[in-house]
């Protein structure tokens, strides 16, 4: 299980400490590649995007229309998290109950 996110955000310190066995990837250090990032996208949609972020807010009008992977690759802060790929390729998006129920914690 991989758990991606950034080292910083509290959200996600919570599911790693709660999946103590996943594999965590700080998205800042270690970005995902675009052709990723556009299936990740592809699978979960707009909710990929986290339009209620710090760093969404400091965007400029012009910025925000730009694609979003587009965005996501350049502005890795702007990505959802924690993203939770469990070993048979499901995405969890966020640490929800809903998504600590269906990851048995």
């Amino acid at each position: 299980m991989k758990i991606f996110g950034l080292k910083t955000c509290d959200t996600c310190r919570k599911a790693v400490r709660a999946l103590p066995d996943a594999e965590f990837v700080d998205v800042r250090a270690e970005p995902l590649g675009r052709d990723r990032l556009a299936a990740l996208h592809g699978q979960l949609g707009a909710a990929l995007l986290n339009t209620r972020s710090t760093t969404w807010r400091g965007l400029s009008e012009a910025e925000r229309a730009a694609d979003p992977v587009d965005l996501l690759a350049t502005h890795p802060a702007l990505m959802k998290r924690p993203l939770i790929e469990t070993d048979d390729g499901t995405l969890h998006l966020g640490w929800t109950p809903a998504v600590q129920t269906a990851l048995g914690v």
